[in-house]
């Protein structure tokens, strides 16, 4: 089962329009997961005609309108794996800890916000993906979002993806 991951897209806000190979990989997930700052419902449209299925959750840039069509946390199981999509977890400093606490019944954590990619487990085992933005890059050296694979019941083959600069 192939999955896409990413956040913060902050379309027509941080660009115009979605990079053409993130929509590329959209249509080519099982699963597409989007850890919220959607900005424009539009976006939240395109991907639900795109994907062959979405868990999304709604961004602290998001309004009333996506609000109403998206949860804050998102829980799903696929192959046996129990993911959790929320945007925001707090500071980097004590992530893993506070993050283990609030989700026990998740084995991965799939968050956004900061736009700064995140790969860490905690000590318990929870799994901690952050896909940066493939819009808005801050103070990254590149846009990027995150695919892996799940067979087995367990997620492999997670690799954060660069995008190249806008044009």
């Amino acid at each position: 089962m192939r999955l896409l991951f990413t956040s913060d897209t902050h379309v027509p806000k941080r660009a115009r329009q979605l990079p053409p190979l993130l929509l590329g990989e959209i249509e080519r997930a099982d699963v597409v997961f989007h850890a919220g700052d959607w900005v424009d419902s539009a976006t939240l449209d395109l991907f639900e005609a795109r994907a062959q299925r979405l868990v999304g959750v709604f961004g602290n840039n998001d309004g009333p309108e996506l609000r109403a069509r998206l949860a804050e946390v998102a829980r799903v199981e696929c192959g046996g794996v129990r993911f959790g999509v929320v945007h925001e977890t707090g500071a980097s400093q004590g992530r893993e800890r506070r993050c283990a606490e609030r989700f026990p019944d998740v084995d991965v954590l799939v968050f956004g916000h900061s736009h700064i990619p995140w790969d860490t487990t905690a000590p318990g085992g929870l799994r901690l993906l952050n896909p940066g933005s493939p819009t808005d890059r801050r103070r990254q050296p590149h846009c990027t979002y995150m695919t892996a694979e799940v067979a087995g019941a367990r997620l492999l083959d997670v690799r954060l993806h660069r995008l190249p600069p806008r044009s």
